[in-house]
């Protein structure tokens, strides 16, 4: 009885956390059954279930994180979760604009001196 992410996406907020109390529920009679020495298509359906348990967490984790993303879209600061990861040595990295700039003596250099090329023939 593997459930759909499909169908689960369609439904609100309210709506996932009662299906999940719903695959909860019925977890812990399949483990109470388990404990108790039921059959083994019993014991198997006990990972069905723990797997429709985490879709069901997954769509709502998702769905929260997209209505703050839309909250914050468009800010300065972003929440951390939010941020891309990448390591810390990229994070602190400078950007392309900043990397781009140069100093007025560089500039006064780069004009006065330009990077000679010469035409060898072979």
């Amino acid at each position: 009885a593997k459930v759909k992410v499909a169908n689960l996406r369609e439904k609100s907020q309210a709506e996932l956390t009662q299906t999940l109390d719903q695959y909860k529920r019925e977890l812990m009679d399949l483990k109470v059954q388990q404990v108790a020495g039921a059959a083994a298509a019993k014991s198997s359906k006990v990972r069905d279930v723990r797997r429709n348990v985490a879709r069901v967490l997954t769509v709502i984790t998702q769905q929260a994180r997209q209505e703050v993303r839309e909250k914050v879209s468009g800010k300065k600061y972003i929440p951390k979760d939010l941020r891309a990861k990448k390591t810390r040595a990229l994070r602190r990295a400078l950007t392309k604009s900043e990397l781009a700039r140069k100093t007025l003596r560089q500039q006064k250099k780069e004009d006065n001196f330009p990077v000679r090329e010469f035409a060898i023939k072979a």
